[in-house]
């Protein structure tokens, strides 16, 4: 009997090292795929003030005039470089948009407004999803910061406009046809590349 365990444990040691291995280039592949994906696009994150039914319903009112704005600012960006460059120069001018929402609503309260990576989760749009992983977005905070918050993509602008055909028009502005294959849950390996995106960012984090 014991001559079985000690033949069945000396597999194992002999297995795991090929196992690390794999997980290990697994996991490399999972963190280039998302880099990549997410060198290619700009999110937006709008973070209430509060819970409160009145600071949820002004989050999204400063978030429709950030995006209006954010529409006309990004028209003739080609590249998220582009975007990034422009939103960066436009910073205070998104914030006076948004603060001036919060005057005309007679609220008293702070917005802020900067560019940085953010870790997101993984999020259904609905028409796309997005896998977990660290992405540069423009963040606006309102007041406290500590309400519910909204998130979407600026560039490319999927959530500037409804879009009619998301492959075409995400294409159009800079993403792969392998992107938009794991945005959109194409391909019969979908699930899989989907989850190990997943699994690597928990694990990172």
């Amino acid at each position: 009997m014991g001559g079985v365990v000690m033949s069945f444990a000396r597999k194992w040691w002999g297995i795991l090292p090929v196992l690390l291995c794999a997980l290990l280039a697994v996991g490399c592949w999972a963190q280039f795929r998302q880099n990549q994906l997410a060198s290619r696009m700009v999110r937006l994150h709008v973070v209430a003030n509060s819970d409160s039914d009145e600071d949820q319903t002004l989050k999204l009112q400063v978030r429709d005039a950030v995006l209006e704005r954010c529409r006309e600012l990004l028209a003739g960006s080609d590249t998220a470089g582009d975007a990034r460059e422009t939103l960066e120069a436009a910073l205070p001018d998104l914030a006076a948009a948004g603060l001036a929402v919060v005057e005309e609503q007679g609220y008293d309260c702070s917005v802020a407004v900067s560019l940085e990576y953010t870790n997101f989760p993984t999020i259904d749009y609905g028409d796309f999803s997005l896998p977990a992983g660290d992405y540069q977005a423009l963040w606006v905070e309102l007041g406290a910061g500590e309400g519910h918050n909204w998130w979407c993509v600026l560039f490319p602008g999927l959530c500037l406009e409804p879009v009619s055909d998301l492959a075409q028009s995400a294409m159009a502005e800079g993403l792969t046809e392998e992107d938009v294959a794991l945005l959109t849950k194409d391909g019969v390996d979908y699930v899989l590349r989907f989850r190990i995106l997943e699994l690597w960012d928990s694990i990172c984090n």
